[in-house]
Formats: C-alpha cells, sequence, structure tokens
C-alpha cells in the first residue's frame, strides 16, 4: 500500500510551492474514460496532490472515493477526497468517512455544500449539518484525517461582507482546519488583500490560490456567476473579441492562468490548486511553463 502523508505535511515541508489539480466524478463511462486519461496524463507532472469533488448524489458520491483510493494507490499520488455535508445526518457522514478512511485516505476537504437542485427554499433538518464548520468539527472529534476548507477572497455570495467570511474562515480553523484553498479569482491583489486580512485577525494556515484556466467564455461566465468571482474588465473585453473562436480563447486562458500563476508565486504565494475541469492540455501547459521559469525563486516567502 502507497505511504500516506497528510497535505499540511506536505505544505510544511516543501522547500518550493505547492501544486495540485482538482477534478470532479463523472457521470457516463466516457466521462470517467476521459477523466483516467487527463489524470494520467497530469499525473507525470508530480503534483504535491490531486483531489476529486464529491457528486451531487448517487453512483457520482460512491465514485469520488473509488477515484481518490485509484489515485493514491494505482497512481501512487497524495489524494483528498472532497465531503460536503449539508443536509446530510451525522450517521450518513460517518458512513462515508469510514470508507474514506478504509481506502487508506487521509485527507479530506470539508465543504458545506448546497442545497438540492432547484429547492432554493430548501432547508435540512435539524439533526443534519448545516456549516462547514460542524463537518469539519465532527471529522477533527472523531478521525485522524489532515482537513482542508473553502476560503471566497471576493466573499461567499451568501456571506453579508469580508468581515462575515473572515469570521467564517476563523470558525473553520478553530474547528479543525489546517489549510485553506480559494475559490477561483482572476485579479491577484484580491487574493492578496484577503490574505492580509485574514492574517491580521490571527489566522495562519496555509492559503493556496485556486485558479481555472479558461478554456470557454460562457463556460466562465456561468462559473463566475455561481461562484460570485469577477472578471477584470479587459481580460472580459479580450474574451469578448475572441467568443467565437475557441482555439483563441483556450490560447488567452492559458497566458493569463500561466501569468497569473507565475506573479501569485512571485509575490509568496504557498502554490496553485488548479480546478481543470477533468481537462489536461491548459493546466499541463501552464504548469509546465512555471517549472521551467521558476517564478518563485528570488520571491517574498512571507504568504507561506
Amino acid at each position: 500500500m502507497t505511504a500516506t502523508m497528510r497535505i499540511d505535511e506536505i505544505i510544511k515541508r516543501s522547500e518550493e510551492p505547492v501544486f495540485s489539480f482538482e477534478f470532479f466524478p463523472p457521470r457516463s463511462e466516457e466521462g470517467e474514460r476521459n477523466l483516467r486519461e487527463a489524470i494520467e496524463k497530469l499525473a507525470p507532472l508530480e503534483p504535491s496532490f490531486v483531489s476529486i469533488t464529491y457528486g451531487a448524489g448517487g453512483s457520482t458520491r460512491e465514485l469520488t472515493v473509488e477515484l481518490t483510493r485509484w489515485m493514491k494507490h494505482e497512481l501512487g499520488l497524495e489524494a483528498m477526497s472532497h465531503l460536503t455535508g449539508y443536509g446530510a445526518t451525522l450517521d450518513e457522514l460517518r458512513t462515508v468517512l469510514d470508507r474514506i478512511a478504509a481506502a487508506g485516505i487521509e485527507n479530506v476537504l470539508a465543504l458545506r455544500g448546497d442545497p438540492p437542485g432547484n429547492q432554493p427554499d430548501w432547508r435540512p433538518e435539524q439533526e443534519s449539518i448545516r456549516f462547514a464548520s460542524e463537518l469539519i468539527e465532527l471529522i477533527a472529534g472523531e478521525y485522524s484525517f489532515c482537513i482542508g476548507a473553502a476560503c471566497y477572497p471576493e466573499v461567499h455570495m451568501e456571506a453579508a461582507d469580508l468581515a462575515s467570511e473572515i469570521r467564517t474562515i476563523k470558525s473553520k480553523a478553530a474547528a479543525g482546519a489546517s489549510f485553506f484553498i480559494t475559490q477561483l479569482f482572476f485579479d491577484n491583489d484580491v487574493y492578496f488583500n484577503f490574505v492580509e486580512a485574514v492574517r491580521a485577525v490571527g489566522i495562519e494556515q496555509p492559503i493556496i490560490p485556486g485558479l481555472m484556466p479558461i478554456t470557454s467564455a460562457a463556460q466562465i461566465k456561468r462559473m463566475t456567476a455561481l461562484s460570485g468571482a469577477t472578471i477584470p474588465t479587459e481580460l472580459m473585453n479580450q474574451l469578448e473579441l475572441r467568443a467565437n473562436d475557441l482555439d483563441t480563447v483556450l490560447e488567452l486562458g492559458v497566458a493569463h492562468a500561466a501569468l497569473q500563476a507565475a506573479d501569485l508565486l512571485a509575490r509568496g504565494a504557498p502554490g496553485i490548486h488548479f480546478y481543470t475541469l477533468n481537462r489536461s492540455p491548459s493546466t499541463r501547459a501552464i504548469l509546465s511553463a512555471l517549472k521551467v521559469s521558476r517564478p518563485w525563486e528570488g520571491g517574498p516567502t512571507t504568504s507561506r
């Protein structure tokens, strides 16, 4: 069996930035083949860790644990399983956590999750998990997993303001989260201003920036609408000019993400978490360029 390692220890021990890839469980056999092909093509880049999101329901949830186990034990990649708690009972969550532990996985990204689709007024039962901090507290109290959590540099869509967002992060850290991964963003000043505000209230856990290379103008508009992230005006103008040419949109997306990642690393970010959308070419190109150029050398280390 492949040796396990906690992601917080990987970050702590690494003398260089950490790079990680996020995938989602597919809903078809063809999608699963494409995902496995993408992972196998990205594996030679030796990511610090990889992760699989928690499916919205049914078989995809089962697939989350299966794929995490496969990446860990068959490909030799350190792997993290996502888990959402909103609306789930404690016993249901313990069942999933037991499966993750039995699969030899040591890292869990604990997320609140969203209400069932097309049911905006749905509310969980009293005995259910309502907040990510409650899920983190459950995991930390009963299991030995390394726990990661999400944060939102441009503030979660349900948060009133930055102060409210920071209080949420503080509750996650107090509950047992040992590192954070940000929602996608496209303006690096947003990230660094956010980190500065978080550090000002005494939160010291690493905050890994999450980047999503743009592959489609329409798709990134949908993603930002769902996440609350904003696209800088000049970048949006350039996307609009290329909206009908998928190849040039892809080229712009790679170029922008590469420049964004290089700047983040040069200014001291602890690494980059790539939202791959189950594709490999853009992420491969960007990470390969970063490993050649090594923009973090000689830069500040305070954010790390």
